[in-house]
């Protein structure tokens, strides 16, 4: 089954809309066949000093009172800002108060959340495995069974949970992964993949190495069908498609630019960026590396660049999403871009939508 979502992210923060306009585009998305909705969580998002950035567990549960339908995720949170109980227990509320459609979209962090709050970005990998452990420990603990952890970074002595999650066994967790450790971390714990900004190669690429930890991990067949195969991804629609990219696709390859994208594509002629000091240099207060990013990003050929994103009409952006369907995703989660937000919500789930639920039938 695919699903298909729309993703409260950038494009809603930089448009600064309105609380009251998201919700209303959200309700529109829940009365219109969309299966899920997600809400970026920054702090910040210094390139866009204009920007309206909220809160998303707050904001997913204003958005939980005024759906029925879909389910609702953070896309993604880290827990590195917070204690791992304290993301515990908001997923755990999220589902109770959406009565069982909350997913936890969890990464490893990034410098950009962290560094003015003077909150140490070391060893994030290694702090996110045991995040997971010990949110998945505390989901099933109660006064009763209280629960015990020794990690490097964190411990648990009796402690306990007391809101039992309505979604059994508990909330599913996305994980949001693009590098080998992390990618195996994902097919070890996760119930579900959410990375953002990929081709269909780099996707199927580094869904196969999923797949491979799964087996490895002794994961289960029930797991492996049921593991959700996500992809945040970037949705234009316009009667232009070629004056729309020629607007766009310098912005578009810096949100692509990744080591893993220079690899899968042999973009070798690229290589030399530095992406360990942007990830834990790039902040609000250091901007200089985004100026950069976007020198070399230029580099990436169009063709792969406009692989990633569905600029068009709506037969222009089903094309783009029939590579991704090949290359293993089954839930979009889109950002629209563009002015009228609303009517891209509609334009989707009425051009697009029907078009791969009639592919299913």
């Amino acid at each position: 089954m695919i699903k298909f979502g729309i993703q409260n992210g950038l494009n809603v923060a930089r448009a600064g809309y309105t609380e009251d306009q998201i919700l209303t585009a959200c309700m529109l998305a829940d009365k219109t066949g969309y299966d899920s909705i997600f809400y970026m969580d920054h702090t910040n998002v210094p390139q866009w000093k204009n920007a309206i950035v909220l809160d998303p567990w707050v904001m997913l549960s204003s958005i939980a009172a005024v759906t029925n339908n879909v389910e609702l995720g953070t896309c993604v949170t880290d827990a590195i800002r917070r204690h791992p109980s304290n993301i515990a227990l908001a997923a755990i509320t999220l589902d109770r108060v959406s009565k069982g459609r909350a997913i936890l979209g969890i990464g490893a962090g990034e410098a950009q959340n962290l560094k003015e709050f003077c909150i140490p970005f070391d060893k994030p990998v290694s702090k996110w495995e045991e995040q997971i452990q010990v949110i998945k420990t505390l989901y099933g603990s109660t006064p009763d069974n209280t629960v015990d952890f020794e990690g490097k970074y964190y411990k648990l002595e009796s402690a306990c949970l007391q809101a039992p999650p309505i979604r059994k066994p508990f909330p599913p967790t996305y994980m949001a992964s693009g590098g080998k450790r992390t990618l195996a971390l994902t097919g070890k714990y996760g119930e579900g993949w959410l990375p953002i900004g990929y081709t269909p190669e780099l996707f199927e690429d580094h869904k196969d190495q999923i797949v491979d930890s799964m087996n490895k991990n002794g994961r289960t067949e029930e797991e492996k069908e049921n593991f959700s195969m996500a992809l945040d991804v970037d949705v234009y629609f316009s009667d232009d498609g070629e004056e729309s990219w020629a607007k766009m696709k310098e912005a578009v390859k810096v949100s692509l630019f990744k080591p893993e994208i220079l690899r899968v594509h042999g973009l070798k002629d690229i290589e030399g960026f530095d992406f360990v000091k942007y990830f834990t240099e790039y902040s609000m207060s250091n901007q200089d590396w985004i100026v950069k990013m976007r020198e070399a990003a230029t580099k990436i050929p169009d063709n792969i660049a406009r692989s990633s994103t569905g600029v068009g009409t709506p037969d222009d952006v089903i094309q783009v999403f029939e590579r991704f369907l090949k290359a293993g995703v089954n839930h979009f989660v889109i950002r629209f871009w563009g002015k009228n937000y609303f009517g891209s919500i509609d334009k989707f789930a009425s051009k697009v939508i029907p078009y791969f639920k009639d592919q299913q039938k």
